[in-house]
């Protein structure tokens, strides 16, 4: 896949993000250590790790068995920047591909729009229109192929407001958060709207988070023969998608247990099924919801309806704030 200038700019995929995750490996082996160092001490870090410390106490009434220590977490918005969305991004190239073979696309949404990058036809349309494009534009090609794909537009492309990799706009306190839940013996799992196989070239050494352990938004596969071999082939229609009501019934699907710790974002309201997934469990339960307030280190954004934040009010749920809880928000930052 070409990609443009404008678009995808070079850089290296792993600098900042290998130093994310040797520095937060040093903090997790030094007991002494505070564990979330980039996020400011208050009522949101220490609802955070009293959580962790009673889930993690056999004396404690809230103890957890590990078995049961599994923790889900959106992507977008959540444990890295979501603007632009990323999934958007990446069809872009391709969808210029398809539309210099048929010149109609031009004229149809959500094509035109991503070809002349409206962004705010998307901002309006939500996921459903972005999930419309990665049908048109990734389907009909191997597994193999796209994963091909996928690695390269990692290797290259850029986020356009702080000129990094998109793998470095991973949310350092959120990469903390992560490594604390490992080392505390919490599976961690991404569980998004975004594109499933798109994460999962990416997760790993982002997050620390392995593909097998990413759910998301999907195409129909089958196996199929192709110029005499076996191969993944994916198909140009929607399996899943993992946004709103889906998510609790993706993660039944992948994991076949409810989490004990959810964490979403505010923007379309598309993780409040999925911490109320985590909170209806029986059991201690923990929720996150991060919101976007600070429009000079990252971006200040929410929802008209206040959907995510009234759903966090009212069930008690933890918001994260980013001007106020975090010190840092990027590895990047000085």
């Amino acid at each position: 896949m070409k990609t443009g200038q404008k678009t995808f700019l070079g850089g290296s995929l792993t600098a900042a993000v290998v130093w994310i995750l040797v520095s937060g490996a040093a903090l997790a082996a030094d007991p002494a250590a505070d564990p979330l160092p980039s996020w400011n001490d208050g009522p949101t870090k220490q609802a955070i790790l009293s959580f962790v410390k009673e889930a993690t106490d056999k004396s404690s009434a809230k103890y957890i068995v590990p078995e049961d220590r599994i923790a889900t977490f959106d992507n977008d918005g959540t444990v890295w920047c979501e603007q632009p969305v990323v999934e958007l991004v990446f069809t872009e190239a391709r969808l210029k591909e398809l539309a210099a073979k048929d010149p109609t696309l031009k004229d149809k949404q959500p094509f035109k729009a991503a070809l002349e990058g409206d962004r705010e036809y998307f901002e309006k349309a939500g996921m459903k229109a972005v999930l419309e494009l990665v049908v048109a534009t990734h389907g009909n090609m191997s597994q193999n192929q796209f994963e091909t794909e996928a690695r390269d537009f990692f290797k290259t492309a850029k986020q356009p407001k702080f000129g990094v990799p998109f793998a470095q706009t991973a949310f350092l306190p959120m990469v903390e958060l992560l490594q604390y839940l490992r080392a505390n013996g919490f599976q961690t799992w991404i569980c998004s709207g975004g594109w499933m196989d798109l994460m999962r070239m990416v997760t790993q050494e982002a997050y620390g988070i392995p593909p097998q352990q990413v759910i998301g938004s999907s195409l129909k596969e089958e196996w199929v023969e192709k110029d005499g071999k076996y191969v993944v082939w994916l198909l140009p229609e929607l399996l899943s998608i993992c946004d709103h009501a889906g998510k609790p019934v993706d993660i039944d699907l992948h994991i076949g247990k409810r989490p004990v710790l959810a964490a979403g974002n505010v923007r379309t309201g598309g993780d409040i099924e999925m911490l109320r997934y985590c909170q209806s469990r029986k059991g201690p339960t923990f929720q996150l919801m991060v919101n976007h307030d600070d429009a000079v280190r990252e971006f200040a954004y929410g929802e008209k309806n206040h959907e995510s934040l009234d759903a966090a009010k009212k069930n008690g749920w933890t918001v994260v704030s980013i001007k106020d809880d975090w010190k840092r928000v990027f590895a990047f930052e000085r």
